[in-house]
Formats: C-alpha cells, structure tokens, sequence
C-alpha cells in the first residue's frame, strides 16, 4: 500500500462513524420537538451526512483507484467541510437546549 492512501484509510472508517453521528442528532432533534431551530439544525445534518457519505466514498475510490491523490485531495476537503459544519451544528444544538 502506498503512502499516499494512509489519510485515506483514517478518513474512511471516520466519516462512515460520523454519518452515524449525525443521524443520531437528527434523530434526537426530532424526539425532542426544538420547532423550527430543529428543522434548520436537522437539514444541516443532513447534509452534513451528505458529505461524509461523500468523503467517505471518495476515499475507498482514492485506495481502489488509479487517481489516488485527487480522490484523497476530495475525501479531504469534504471531511474537512463536514468537521465544520458538524461544529458549527453542536454551537447551535447546545444554545437552543439552553
């Protein structure tokens, strides 16, 4: 295996738990009827797992395929972005318990 796959394998494994994570959330959004701060919260989750599904994909590509560096390059700034918002949605979650 070549060096340029090892972020690949961490981002992987990472990102397919997050998407967990994030449908966890939004499960619990739900169950706890926040009104429409849960519906905005709920649909940036959503996409959240939208792109860690996302990076989760391009980084198997990037350990299957030919144009390893560029899928790797993808996978992560996709994980990148999904950190993010993944941040920015705990700040939000936790002043609307508040």
């Amino acid at each position: 295996m070549s060096e340029s796959n090892d972020l690949s394998q961490h981002i992987l494994p990472t990102s397919a738990q997050l998407v967990g994570v994030c449908m966890t959330v939004i499960s619990l959004i739900k169950v706890m009827h926040l009104g429409h701060a849960g519906s905005l919260l709920d649909k940036l989750l959503a996409i959240d797992a939208l792109l860690f599904t996302i990076s989760a994909a391009l980084s198997y590509a990037s350990m299957r395929g030919v144009k390893s560096s560029i899928f790797e390059k993808y996978a992560d700034q996709c994980f990148m972005l999904g950190l993010l918002e993944l941040g920015i949605c705990a700040v939000l979650l936790s002043f609307e318990i508040i």
